[in-house]
């Protein structure tokens, strides 16, 4: 059965609901949560993680995004879209520990194995800290093909055009071995260089925001 989403007009009022294909094919407006997580590090520096899409999702696949994010389907609300976090990294916290960044209305558009999309989102940003690794995660595979993290302060360079990349430690999604039948278990970790384009394009404001908030709420939750 297809997913449907809630769908608004571009004053923000609801005016139904659409398939999924048909939000993205035909540009519609619709809601969907972001939750970056942020983990403190040695000599007080804060490490931000982010997600590598998948190869097989129908916008962006391959770019590098929010640590994890969720379109909300028809009839949910925020709360209800947090259960994005345990689905596509295995991991959750209740919706509480999740701290408000902002809510950001943004458009993109390209064209994926030769179909063009449209894709008009409000979307609802948190940050959350964690101190899990990265390989304690585990990955949806239709989802994510690998979670990353780089230092706050290297990211927030890289989109204020000062660097040109940054090194990212990363661990790639792996199919299972047969000696082990854990779901999302992944590889030996990669560093890979990232620059600011291959990141879901957006407004460079977004990044800056999310990055600079999640810095402090670091350095804040260290201090409690």
């Amino acid at each position: 059965m297809a997913e449907h989403f809630d769908i608004y007009d571009e004053r923000g009022y609801g005016i139904g609901s659409a398939a999924r294909s048909d939000v993205h094919a035909l540009g519609l407006w619709h809601h969907t949560f972001h939750c970056w997580l942020v983990r403190r590090a040695n000599a007080g520096t804060a490490r931000i993680l982010f997600q590598k899409r998948s190869p097989g999702k129908d916008t962006n696949p391959g770019r590098f995004d929010t640590t994890v994010a969720g379109h909300l389907s028809a009839g949910e609300t925020v709360r209800d879209a947090a259960r994005e976090m345990d689905e596509e990294i295995g991991w959750s916290v209740p919706f509480e520990r999740l701290a408000f960044c902002g809510t950001v209305r943004e458009e993109g558009e390209g064209v994926v194995r030769s179909v063009s999309y449209l894709d008009r989102e409000v979307s609802y940003v948190y940050g959350c800290v964690t101190d899990l690794p990265l390989s304690a995660f585990k990955l949806q595979k239709e989802e994510v093909s690998g979670i990353y993290e780089a230092d706050a302060d290297e990211l927030i360079a890289l989109m204020l055009g000062e660097r040109d990349a940054v090194d990212a430690i990363g661990v790639p999604w792996r199919e299972p071995s047969a000696e082990s039948a854990s779901a999302g278990m992944r590889g030996d970790s990669v560093v890979e260089k990232v620059r600011a384009e291959d990141f879901v394009p957006r407004e460079i404001s977004y990044y800056l925001d999310a990055f600079r908030f999640l810095k402090r709420l670091a350095f804040k939750e260290s201090s409690l």
